[in-house]
């Protein structure tokens, strides 16, 4: 390793399992300290143990690291605020926050709950305001009393927040959600030194492996593995390094081998009547600007 993050500190949320741990342990590998944030909850959100938690900090600390648990819910304020006070009481300092916790409760549009809507729309968009926000106070009070940060944020989105996905109604706007701030964030806090992005990770992990069922088992014999949790990691690190100066407002999608720059929402073919259309007329206008914009790309799930 390069010790691309050594004297860096790095909090890490939802990090007990899947890409949060793989996380964890990359920002270990290269030399930073890390708060592993874990609530410990089942897939569906409810339950509640420290353990998968400080199995990573065990993990991180056998092979040398230094980490430290926290098991708070960062969906609350008190959860984020000591999420926050955790690296600064333990480190002396906060660099990196990687938001990456959450659950799933699918269901089709017609048989998804107010509670089950609720309960994601929490811990995913919340969950990534509250412990940003805490952060975000941090940095700025740092950057006034002339200590500016150099600071990074990495957001965790996902396709289904990009395209959409069949029977995830409350997750894609989550989800959708999470990009929408992180642009915002990019814009407001760079003049603390803190860069925002967020990435659109594909892994196999406790949350995918139900929709990917047959179609993300490793690999026999040794070969690569595309869908392993730890091909995301690499990325995250990097944004999370000092090395990333400049890179702010972005959203990555990474997959394996893959890395894609993603290019949102952004004006497409155009008609301007200089004065207010009839019902007919613009949808006459609609259907010829249709024809000339590019196909949008295919709901995850969708026929």
């Amino acid at each position: 390793m390069t010790g691309l993050c050594t004297g860096r500190v790095a909090v890490i949320t939802g990090a007990g399992r899947g890409l949060g741990r793989a996380h964890a342990l990359a920002f270990a590998a290269e030399g930073a300290e890390v708060v592993v944030n874990d609530l410990g909850v089942g897939l569906d959100g409810t339950g509640g143990t420290s353990g998968p938690a400080q199995q990573v900090v065990d993990e991180i600390r056998a092979l040398g690291g230094e980490a430290v648990a926290h098991a708070g819910d960062i969906a609350t304020a008190e959860g984020a605020a000591s999420l926050v006070a955790t690296a600064l009481d333990t480190y002396g300092r906060l660099d990196t926050l990687v938001n990456n916790a959450g659950f799933l409760r699918d269901r089709m549009l017609v048989n998804l709950d107010e509670d089950a809507w609720d309960a994601v729309v929490r811990v995913h968009l919340k969950g990534h305001f509250l412990p940003l926000r805490h952060a975000a106070a941090h940095w700025r009070a740092e950057a006034k009393a002339g200590r500016m940060p150099d600071a990074r944020v990495i957001n965790t989105s996902s396709g289904a927040g990009l395209l959409g996905s069949v029977g995830q109604g409350n997750y894609s706007a989550a989800k959708a959600g999470i990009v929408g701030l992180t642009l915002v964030a990019a814009a407001e806090l760079g003049r603390y030194g803190v860069q925002v992005n967020a990435i659109a990770p594909a892994a196999r992990t406790r949350m995918t492996e139900r929709a990917f069922a047959g179609t993300m088992a490793a690999p026999q014999g040794g070969g690569f593995d595309a869908m392993a949790p730890e091909n995301v990691s690499p990325l995250v690190v990097w944004l999370g390094s000092a090395a990333s100066a400049g890179v702010t407002g972005r959203v990555f999608e990474s997959e394996g081998g893959r890395i894609t720059v993603m290019e949102g929402w952004r004006p497409g073919p155009t008609a301007d009547k200089g004065a207010r259309w009839s019902p007919a007329e613009a949808g006459e206008a609609t259907l010829k600007l249709l024809a000339e914009a590019e196909a949008p790309q295919a709901v995850y799930g969708a026929q």
